[in-house]
C-alpha cells in the first residue's frame, strides 16, 4: 500500500490559520538584514508567511506578528514597501 506524502504547511500570521505552504507568501529577511516578497520559497534567510490576503498583512502588521517572527524590530517603512510589493494599487 502506497504511502500519501504530507504536504507542507505554514501558520499565516495574520489569520493565524494553518494552511498549505502554496497558499501563502513568504517574507524573508536576509542575512544581510534585507527584508523581499519570496515567491519562490527558497531564498536564504528567516522567513514568515501571510495569506495572499491584505487583511491579513495588516492583521499582523497590527499585531506585531513579523517583529516576533523575526526576532527583532522591523521598520515601519519595510513593511509599507513590502505591502505595496504584494498588493499593487491598481490590482
Amino acid at each position: 500500500m502506497a504511502t500519501q506524502k504530507k504536504k507542507p504547511e505554514r501558520l499565516c500570521l495574520g489569520c493565524q490559520t494553518v494552511r498549505p505552504k502554496k497558499e501563502l507568501v513568504r517574507i524573508v529577511r536576509s542575512p544581510e538584514g534585507v527584508f523581499s516578497v519570496d515567491l519562490t520559497g527558497k531564498k536564504p534567510g528567516r522567513g514568515a508567511y501571510v495569506c495572499r490576503k491584505p487583511e491579513c498583512f495588516d492583521a499582523a502588521v497590527k499585531r506585531r506578528q513579523f517583529a516576533k517572527s523575526f526576532q527583532g524590530p522591523v521598520d515601519a517603512e519595510v513593511l509599507k514597501a513590502l505591502r505595496e510589493e504584494l498588493f499593487p494599487e491598481g490590482a
